[in-house]
């Protein structure tokens, strides 16, 4: 048993005690036993970072996620970059949490039982899914390294985010479900407490959410931001669903009516946030989703708990319903409840048709093969419950609590110069002008209702931030995408902007290669990560941004190199050069003895001029690295990419000289973002707006 395992198994049976501690009403003991789940799971932390950073690959997860030359700030990542280590991640962000709640005292017993019960179902799951494995039978001297593509600084930041976002909305569900163990059902005290953990849970989620975004657009090379990718949407179902609860939240202690709404929310928030997890990292999106874990045997466990959480929730608050306050929801169809009720109505529904979307895959293979619904499904379903949030969005923030007055003519301007801004920008499609002018209007409300102090400043920058996100939304089906046939230093025109592109570099290290386009005479450059063994790892767009929007530049994966099998004695005429293999020997790694390096002699000739090349090959358990030579005065470099396991042929990957392909032609997806810098100045307003909820009470 190692030592991370140690501190684990504490982490789980302090957490359980301190549940059954409340339980009994020993606040004392539940306290003293909440910190010492707390720091038993920040050991647990700190033990996996110390294996992490001192390369000890006879831990499976270290030798899985990192490596000898992975550079530092991703070593520490690494300990989230899979699923194991994401589940500590989770479990200490939870225990923490709970530390916090203990010393305040503000959940109540029952409340922190729940909670610390919740903590043991988590401290469970990662004990028997554990980030400290070891691997049996030898130590690698190198690790496998981290995917290319998550060797990014917003992946770095974008999994603990989301996973703090998952945690906090374990306290609004304890909290509710708490209230509803306890004699004062009816009770609206836990409102107040649940509304400020909802609020950083939501702010923090969507913020995890933003980033996952950014990094989609600016790495992954597809052209978009999102792509209602299954996993993408698994976080996007938990964050609607806080959304909601939030709002449900003050309408509740505005008209005690709404508890019940308040609790239904809460339940479900934390229930869908874990649905999410184990639809990502159950396996059962291998073939529908870029970002799915492959299969594991923790998808079980993960349904359980979801089934738990939300089967108990609901038959509780069915039990206790008739102990809810009862009367009107609202004071009239024109007050400020109504159209916050129809707001929660509108993300409510988005939230089911995202949930319905992105189960499919899971509700298809239930009867047969599995089958994934396309984007449009989401966008024609979603478009009508979009307006709906906004007017009601605008109307809420335009009325005061039961009043019957609005000032809803103003928004009429607001609406057909959104409209119209839109189409002057070149949207031409009706439901996009729609959503346009309602997102202006929308936006128009929020600030109109923060100057009259109708709404907080908070709100205002939140519901700005909505309506300004939404808006660019309807310009993206103004932009224009292609496919340009780049030849060096020849100009392309695209959208008015002369694009030219002027070749390609490789790196010092031959681990990046990277394509240099002039867009109106800025320079932007396309960025391919290699592998070791020198194929394409992972690509980043080049990307030049402006006051009007980005012109992408998304390069298609080229083939620059073919493949031909070598046999030992046997000449192979390829192109307008011949090969023969002359023998293949190994050697150790002077540097590192458990590292084999195999060497194969090559004799090339053009038929006037013979040339030995010497081609490696180092191996290191399952992890190869080659490197190409030159041949021929560099008019080809060859690349060892396999050896038999006799030793009698090789695969070899021929390449042109690098001057030849550094001027080759490129294809290139050339697209145009109107305004898309607005998308990002919509998430920093609704983060910061969501924010300052946070620090605000009731």
């Amino acid at each position: 048993m190692t030592l991370g395992t140690v501190f684990l198994a504490l982490s789980l049976v302090f957490a359980l005690a301190a549940a059954l501690a409340w339980v009994r009403e020993k606040a004392a003991v539940g306290k003293t036993l909440a910190l010492a789940s707390f720091l038993a799971s920040a050991l647990a932390c700190a033990w996996l970072f110390w294996l992490i950073l001192h390369d000890r690959f006879d831990i499976d997860y270290v030798w899985s996620y990192s490596s000898l030359d992975l550079p530092l700030v991703y070593k520490i990542s690494a300990f989230w970059a899979g699923e194991q280590g994401s589940f500590l991640l989770w479990l200490f962000f939870h225990a923490a949490a709970g530390a916090a709640l203990a010393l305040r005292e503000r959940l109540g017993n029952a409340g922190q039982a729940v909670f610390f019960f919740l903590q043991a179902l988590l401290a469970a799951l990662v004990l028997f899914y554990s980030p400290f494995f070891v691997t049996e039978g030898y130590a690698p001297a190198d690790g496998a390294g981290m995917n290319p593509l998550l060797q990014d600084p917003w992946m770095a930041v974008h999994p603990p985010l989301v996973f703090l976002g998952y945690a906090l909305l374990a306290v609004p569900y304890a909290a509710s479900v708490g209230t509803l163990l306890s004699k004062q059902a009816d009770g609206a005290e836990w409102l107040a407490l649940a509304r400020s953990w909802t609020r950083a849970a939501w702010s923090l989620l969507g913020a995890g959410i933003f980033v996952g975004a950014f990094w989609a657009y600016k790495v992954l090379g597809w052209g978009g931001w999102w792509g209602w990718d299954p996993v993408e949407n698994s976080s996007l179902v938990p964050w609607l669903a806080a959304g909601a609860l939030v709002h449900l939240l003050a309408v509740a202690r505005a008209r005690p009516a709404n508890l019940a709404l308040a609790h239904l929310a809460a339940i479900f928030s934390y229930a869908l946030a874990l649905y999410g997890t184990f639809l990502a990292r159950s396996g059962l999106l291998g073939d529908f989703s870029v970002h799915s874990f492959s299969g594991t045997g923790v998808g079980l466990w993960l349904i359980a708990v979801d089934a738990l959480v939300l089967l108990a929730g609901l038959l509780l608050l069915v039990w206790r319903a008739g102990k809810l306050p009862k009367g009107e929801q609202y004071a009239a169809h024109r007050s400020r409840e109504f159209f916050l009720l129809l707001g929660c109505l509108a993300l409510t529904f988005l939230a089911i048709i995202v949930f319905i979307g992105m189960s499919m895959p899971l509700l298809t293979g239930l009867g047969g093969e599995s089958a994934a619904v396309d984007s449009g499904f989401y966008v024609k379903t979603s478009l009508p419950l979009a307006l709906c949030m906004l007017l009601a969005m605008a109307a809420a923030s335009l009325l005061r609590y039961g009043e019957s007055r609005a000032a809803l003519a103003a928004l009429i301007p607001a609406l057909f110069a959104g409209a119209a801004a839109a189409g002057l920008v070149g949207v031409r499609a009706l439901p996009s002008l729609i959503l346009a002018g309602a997102a202006a209007a929308a936006f128009f409300a929020s600030i109109l209702a923060g100057g009259r102090g109708a709404v907080r400043p908070a709100a205002v920058l939140a519901h700005a931030g909505t309506a300004l996100a939404l808006f660019t939304m309807a310009l993206a089906s103004a932009g224009v995408s292609t496919t340009i046939q780049f030849t060096p230093d020849e100009p392309q025109s695209f959208c008015g902007s002369s694009i030219v592109y002027e070749g390609m570099e490789l790196s010092e290290s031959r681990r990046e290669k990277e394509f240099i386009f002039r867009v109106d005479g800025e320079e932007a450059r396309a960025l391919t990560k290699l592998s070791a063994g020198g194929e394409d790892a992972a690509r980043e767009p080049a990307i030049v941004h402006g006051a009007a929007g980005d012109i992408y530049i998304a390069p298609a994966p080229t083939a620059v190199a073919h493949e031909i099998v070598l046999q030992r004695g046997k000449a192979i005429l390829e192109g307008d050069l011949a090969f023969r293999l002359e023998r293949v020997t190994q050697e150790s790694d002077p540097d590192d003895e458990s590292r084999a390096v195999f060497l194969a002699d090559i004799a090339v000739t053009d038929g006037e001029k013979v040339d030995l090349a010497e081609v490696r090959l180092t191996a290191a358990g399952m992890k190869a690295a080659t490197e190409s030579f030159a041949v021929l005065d560099g008019r080809r470099r060859l690349r060892l990419v396999g050896i038999s396991e006799d030793r009698k042929s090789i695969m070899l990957q021929i390449l042109p000289a690098l001057e030849e392909e550094a001027r080759m032609p490129l294809a290139a997806s050339v697209s145009d973002k109107p305004f898309l810098w607005l998308l990002w100045l919509s998430a920093a307003f609704v983060f910061v707006g969501t924010s300052l909820a946070v620090r605000r009470r009731g």
